[in-house]
């Protein structure tokens, strides 16, 4: 298969033809008419007139701890400390083959739904760093299916956890692509900015992306972004840099927010929200009402700020479902975040696509061009508002130009069904 005709693009009226060869697109042509279906050629994939899309991106979630809900307690609480305690039960169990199974098994899930792009947080607050090297050989032995971006994630700090300095430079070291932090987990505020400045001096020195835990809180003294924010201001980072969850936004005083939006506007760094682990982690110490526990999402849309969405956890101590479809966490995002209105579901597709693609400094790697990658997902509706509106789902997935997956779409059988009844 070398090329997909009768296809839709986002923002263009009509059909298109995208053809490729060696795993790169070489054409994007209109159509003047639909190709019947008995002309379709047999080295070509017929549309069918639905919405062909770079692939979706999965920017935030931690791979070495999905699929260990419950090993060995449940998160009683759910809350996200709670959470951090149960992972540091089950991370004394750990080997790098049970690392490595789980993240496959997770991969293949993602895969399904149409994610090629992936960001994982991988905790580094371990001595000798095993579960990081099995991450890094997972990042090798999945790109037939996902590229995948490692974080040094230091899930239990930086500078109030033993050797955490040389634990993240270490990481480095060992090739990570991104550098993390949580600041706001430090025993104190002055180790949580004494942490910003840490991570970012060695992202800057080693050419490494960043992204930041930052204020996953309901606390709205938790103000951790504007040190983040100030300091890539400063060094001109804001392509490389991310800050993911930003909850604390969510309780902050609108005064606080217009000084904040200033800076967060000059820095131009990215946003990542969690909307379906963050609603159900936080708003834990509420009676009513109850907060949402999400950051800003729509007010940093409309700032011009890059935000998307993300998955975070599936089946670990923080939360204890999800099955990898990224459709699902924009569903639940955009209700959430009352962005429900005409133009926000007309451009829905923008949170788990482009702008997760910006988050990730893709690039030229991303996007239907000539002369870019044919990673490329066919999906069961004909527009951005009507994938959202059926809950529809990726029908193929094509990587360098292979196809990876394809998904037959179910049918609908009404009544008892007599001689020549049709199925739907």
């Amino acid at each position: 298969m070398n090329h997909i005709v009768n296809t839709r693009l986002r923002g263009q009226d009509g059909l298109f033809t995208v053809r490729w060869a060696d795993g790169l697109i070489t054409a994007v042509q209109a159509q003047a008419t639909p190709v019947p279906p008995h002309e379709v050629p047999a080295d070509a994939l017929d549309g069918e007139g639905r919405l062909l899309i770079p692939p979706f991106v999965e920017p935030h979630i931690h791979l070495d701890a999905t699929l260990t809900a419950g090993q060995p307690r449940w998160n009683l609480s759910g809350t996200l400390f709670e959470g951090i305690e149960r992972w540091a039960e089950r991370k004394a169990t750990v080997t790098r083959a049970d690392t490595k199974a789980r993240a496959h098994r997770t991969i293949r899930m993602l895969a399904e739904h149409g994610i090629q792009h992936v960001r994982t947080h991988v905790d580094v607050t371990e001595p000798g760093l095993g579960t990081l090297a099995a991450m890094l050989e997972v990042r090798d032995e999945a790109r037939d299916l996902v590229d995948l971006q490692v974080v040094a994630f230091p899930q239990e700090g930086i500078e109030s956890f033993a050797n955490g300095r040389a634990l993240m430079s270490e990481a480095v070291a060992m090739g990570v692509d991104v550098v993390g932090g949580i600041p706001h987990f430090e025993n104190t505020r002055e180790q949580g900015v004494s942490s910003v400045h840490f991570l970012m001096d060695l992202a800057e020195r080693h050419g490494r992306l960043v992204d930041v835990h930052c204020d996953e809180t309901d606390d709205p003294a938790s103000r951790f972004l504007e040190v983040l924010a100030e300091v890539t201001r400063v060094h001109s980072m804001g392509p490389r840099v991310t800050a993911s969850h930003t909850t604390a936004m969510g309780s902050y005083d609108n005064a606080y927010c217009h000084k904040l939006f200033r800076v967060l506007r000059q820095a131009g760094l990215s946003f990542i929200c969690c909307p379906t682990e963050s609603i159900h982690l936080q708003g834990r110490f509420d009676t009513y009402p109850k907060r949402r526990g999400l950051t800003r999402v729509p007010e940093l849309d409309r700032a011009g700020l890059n935000v998307c969405f993300a998955q975070d956890s599936i089946v670990d101590p923080w939360y204890p479902l999800g099955n990898g479809n990224i459709l699902r966490i924009l569903d639940a995002g955009l209700h959430i975040c009352h962005m429900l209105g005409y133009e926000d579901l007309q451009r829905s597709l923008d949170f788990v696509t482009t702008h997760s693609a910006r988050a990730l400094a893709l690039g030229d790697r991303y996007g239907i061009e000539p002369g870019r990658p044919a990673n490329l997902v066919l999906l069961s509706a004909d527009s951005d508002y009507e994938v959202l509106r059926t809950q529809g789902h990726a029908v193929a997935s094509i990587r360098h130009g292979e196809v990876i997956m394809r998904r037959t779409p179910s049918t609908v059988q009404w009544g008892p069904q007599e001689a020549g009844s049709q199925t739907a």
